[in-house]
């Protein structure tokens, strides 16, 4: 009988383990189920797998639905799960681009209402901007922030309206970041 030359070259892995990790996947394979065809197109997945997942929406009886969701398991042992992971953080607001976007847009409203001159250098960032929306919730916001001062029950109706223009005009960052291969 031979053995490797370097015991050290190889992995050992345990069934249980290859079962959990078979599992992961069918229920990372579940999770993209509900998703909207669009979405699915932007992962660049196998068209097999796309198909799968885009027929197990049109499945009614539990038997086929089960059976469907292991196909969709198998079909995902064959695709790398870090961008489908990225893709449905995201969208479940846990993603650190994510929420340091959020966080961008929070700022970038918090100075609007509060600094005249950072409105004028906005506008200049972004020229196709709706300048006169802009101001009106600007100027809504601060009425709304002086309103709070002063006691009144005012609802931050324009505030909110204000985070979703910006949402409009700055771009969301790409899910997975481009990322160069290393050797370990």
């Amino acid at each position: 009988m031979s053995q490797p030359e370097h015991d050290d070259d190889i992995e050992y892995v345990s069934k249980s383990q290859m079962k959990r990790d078979m599992t992961a996947l069918q229920d990372l394979g579940e999770a993209l189920i509900p998703l909207e065809p669009k979405v699915l197109q932007t992962l660049d997945l196998p068209e097999r797998l796309y198909n799968a997942l885009i027929e197990a929406k049109r499945l009614k009886a539990n038997g086929a639905i089960a059976r469907q969701k292991q196909y969709i398991g198998k079909l995902m042992r064959d695709v790398d799960p870090a961008p489908i992971q990225a893709l449905l953080d995201a969208r479940a607001g846990v993603s650190d681009r994510h929420n340091a976007w959020l966080h961008q847009l929070e700022r970038a409203r918090e100075r609007l209402i509060g600094d005249a001159k950072t409105v004028e250098a906005f506008v200049e960032q972004h020229p196709g901007l709706d300048i006169q929306r802009l101001r009106q919730l600007i100027r809504a916001a601060q009425k709304e922030r002086a309103d709070a001062a002063a006691g009144k029950q005012v609802p931050p109706k324009a505030f909110r309206e204000l985070f979703q223009l910006l949402k409009e005009i700055i771009p969301e960052p790409p899910l997975v970041p481009d990322t160069e291969e290393t050797d370990d």
